[in-house]
């Protein structure tokens, strides 16, 4: 749980970039990417994260402009990663000019639950790494490139002129 906007800040900035670079590198192509016909895409992914940022703090009070759940998932996975990029500004803006750090222990009806805005900003970011590391499943699987998030993906090792770790 944060305590401090600052603390979330630093957070939301390292853990945002990470989400965007995955975005990024999505074609329109791999957004059909799936594991079974029963689960979500990798399009239907990324884009409940982009939509989840606005449908989870908008219950908490912050008011901000971004792409909502009840939109359909894009056909372009530059779209995407543009509502991505200004849904992730739209909430740093919003908390900066509507919340003090006070305001984290104030406790909103999370889903039928009262959670402090300080938790409630935890699980946005514990939410979004969850999805991340079911996206680059299937990115690997669509024969994207991984960008590394806590590390150097496979990927990467041979940019840094190493060899990835044997399995």
């Amino acid at each position: 749980m944060f305590i401090t906007l600052n603390g979330f800040l630093q957070k939301w900035g390292n853990e945002s970039a990470s989400t965007q670079k995955l975005l990024d590198v999505l074609t329109d192509e791999s957004l059909k990417q799936e594991v079974t016909p029963q689960d979500r895409t990798l399009g239907r992914l990324a884009w409940h994260i982009v939509t989840a940022i606005h449908e989870m703090m908008s219950r908490t009070g912050l008011q901000f402009a971004a792409a909502s759940h009840s939109e359909p998932v894009p056909a372009s996975a530059k779209q995407i990663a543009d509502s991505y990029r200004q849904a992730s500004e739209a909430l740093v803006n919003a908390i900066n000019s509507q919340w003090t750090d006070a305001k984290l222990q104030e406790s909103c009806d999370m889903y039928g639950e009262q959670w402090p805005n300080g938790l409630t900003l935890s699980i946005l970011i514990d939410h979004q790494t969850h999805h991340r590391g079911q996206m680059t499943i299937l990115m690997r699987q669509a024969g994207l490139p991984v960008p590394g998030v806590y590390g150097p993906s496979r990927e990467e090792w041979s940019s840094m002129g190493m060899e990835a770790p044997s399995l």
